[in-house]
This record gives structure tokens, sequence and C-alpha cells, in this order.
């Protein structure tokens, strides 16, 4: 029997888990993917509603000199606030779900998409998919990477993984898991071996 939709596959993950990693392989294995935070930057790129509105909501503060978004400015009003953050989603969550649908119609029936949402179990989207695909990683590799890569200080990175559903939210609406404790080379295969068994078969259901 030929499928009338795409696959439909919903990434997710915490922050420095190793999730953004895993949509780039599963990019060059064939999947279009759909990244969320992309869509969630393009909706308050300058000259847009979605930044105006972030304005006129939360200030001039927010903006560099050129215009363009000051992230680490808004992000220390929202982060740690739910009033504040709420606030900044409503702006900016409705434009993502917009641009990710007008994204999925153009996918063919055939194709296997893969949406990158890292707050896929905090805004409840989990259903909409066929799979689930969790990718966790221990809280002090997590850690690690962010002092290392990201150059946070502990206490920040601690906190940043705190403000995030815990790996037991985000396991109880996972179809599958992939663990990410060890080098890019083990986490190339696992992603491998879940499309070639996994994934791919879905095409075929």
């Amino acid at each position: 029997m030929s499928r009338v939709a795409p696959v439909s596959i919903g990434l997710t993950g915490g922050i420095a888990s190793g999730k953004s990693t895993v949509s780039a392989m599963l990019a060059e294995l064939g999947a279009i993917v759909i990244d969320a935070d992309a869509l969630a930057r393009q909706a308050v790129a300058p000259g847009t509603e979605g930044l105006a509105e972030v304005v006129a909501r939360f200030g001039g503060g927010v903006l560099h000199e050129d215009g363009t978004l000051n992230r680490p400015a808004l992000g220390a009003i929202v982060f740690g606030d739910d009033d504040e953050r709420a606030a900044l989603d409503a702006i900016i969550h409705p434009r993502v779900r917009a641009a990710s649908a007008e994204a999925r119609e153009q996918a063919q029936a055939d194709d296997i998409v893969v949406e990158d949402i890292p707050l896929l179990v905090e805004t409840g989207q989990a259903d909409r998919f066929e799979l689930v695909l969790v990718v966790q990683a221990e809280e002090e590799a997590r850690v690690r990477r962010m002092i290392e890569h990201r150059g946070m200080a502990e206490d920040d990175a601690r906190a940043r993984i705190r403000s995030q559903a815990s790996d037991a939210e985000r396991a109880a609406v996972a179809d599958v898991i992939l663990h990410n404790e060890g080098t890019v080379e083990e986490l190339r295969a696992k992603t491998e071996e879940l499309w070639r068994t996994i994934i791919e078969p879905l095409r075929h259901q």
C-alpha cells in the first residue's frame, strides 16, 4: 500500500544532548528537516511583524544598534520568569507552527520529514508524529559540552538544563531514544542504524 502523506518524525532533546548533530545526520541520509530554532529566528528577523511585537512587548533594549534582536538581552528578561517567557512564546510559537505547516505541505508522500523541535515535550506536540525520537545524554556530559564548546559557566549550564523538560519527561513520549555519551562516530552509527531499521521501513507502512 502506498503512503498518502510523508513519514512524520518529531526530534527533540535537551541542550547539548547532540540533537542538532542527529538532525544534520538525518538530513544527510535524505530526510527533509524542519528546524524550529531556525524558523524562530526567521520569525523575529529585522523587518518582521514578529520582531515588532517583541519590541512592543519587551522594549527597545532587546535590540542591537543595527536593529537585530539582542538575544542575550531578551534571554535575561525571560529566563526564569514564566510570565515573560509565556509572552514571548505567544509571539513566536504561532509563527513557527505556521511556517512548519507550510514546509510540510511541500513534502511528497514518500518523503521523510523530521521536525527538529527543542521544546516538543514542553509544548505538548508529541501526538502529532508517527515517531518521536529523543536524543539524550547524561547531565555531566552535557555540562562539559556547554563549558567547553559554548563557554558557559557551570552554574549557568546546569540552570539551562533545569529550565527544560527532564529526561524522564522526554522518555515518556519517546518511541526511540538515542543515547549520546560517546563519540560523534558512535552517534553516527546509531543514527544510521535507526534510519535503516526503523525510519526507512515507515515509508512502506
